[in-house]
């Protein structure tokens, strides 16, 4: 497939920066790294835990990092995009997630629900993962019901590894008094923190040969002097080239030098 015209005036292969991206091709920066081993940690565990941060910076890439190297013959995986469906939304998607029709009254649901979740455990020997994005959207019925969802055994085990993505909202909700129950629960939790100068040009750096744009290693080759001096980009910079700005940005620390 021919690349888009924009792409093709910049020298590019393709879209940068799109949504596309494979999970092996993902820049793994320690914030990264650190979100998909708290997620592993709480599907060996069939644990909760909670990963969030501000928009964008990068908590479902995570989760999509960490369930690409889940054994899908030992893993079943419902992910929940949209959480605003309500108490009884949440059970319809486990019982159809986990190919069942689901009955028609709540009491019949709930336990329905809890017979597959079981099932899916002691008879075909797979581990139920729960990930809810959007989890900041939660009403507080349905995270109590999620709570109640993870009693197993007389509370012994749960049936399910759950993970709660959402914006920092969250984190503040769970700590308020009526979720107690629910928040001693949480196995684990991580603030995803947005990158900083230097993985925004070590991330540029990676990019560039991928797509095969010579813009992309003089803009990371600017961000890393920028990291590196305190210098202002005087005005006009956006008239210049990267590499003309970055050798503006340079000079006074040279010269000090």
């Amino acid at each position: 497939m021919a690349a888009a015209p924009w792409a093709s005036h910049y020298g590019l292969k393709r879209t940068p920066f799109g949504k596309t991206i494979p999970a092996k091709d993902l820049y793994t920066r320690q914030a990264h790294s650190e979100a998909v081993a708290r997620i592993n940690f709480c599907v060996v565990e069939s644990a909760l835990g909670v990963i969030t941060g501000d928009v964008g910076a990068g908590k479902t890439v995570s989760v999509r990092a960490a369930v690409d190297a889940l054994d899908r013959t030992r893993h079943q995986i419902i992910y929940i995009a949209n959480p605003a469906f309500g108490t009884r939304g949440l059970y319809v998607t486990i019982v159809r997630a986990l190919g069942a029709e689901p009955r028609y009254l709540k009491a019949e649901l709930m336990a329905q629900a809890a017979d597959l979740l079981a099932a899916e455990a002691a008879e075909r020997h797979r581990r139920v993962v729960l990930i809810c994005d959007e989890a900041h959207l939660l009403a507080p019925a349905q995270l109590e019901e999620l709570r109640l969802l993870t009693n197993g055994d007389m509370d012994s085990t749960s049936p399910f590894a759950g993970i709660l993505i959402g914006q920092p909202t969250l984190n503040r909700q769970l700590r308020m008094g009526v979720f107690a129950a629910l928040d001693q629960r949480i196995a684990t939790r991580f603030t995803i923190k947005p990158m900083d100068i230097g993985e925004s040009a070590a991330y540029l750096a990676l990019m560039s040969p991928a797509f095969s744009g010579q813009w992309l290693v003089k803009l990371a080759t600017l961000l890393t002097f920028r990291q590196h001096s305190r210098c202002a980009l005087q005005p006009g910079f956006g008239s210049r080239s990267p590499s003309e700005a970055a050798s503006d940005c340079i000079g006074p620390r040279s010269n000090a030098q």
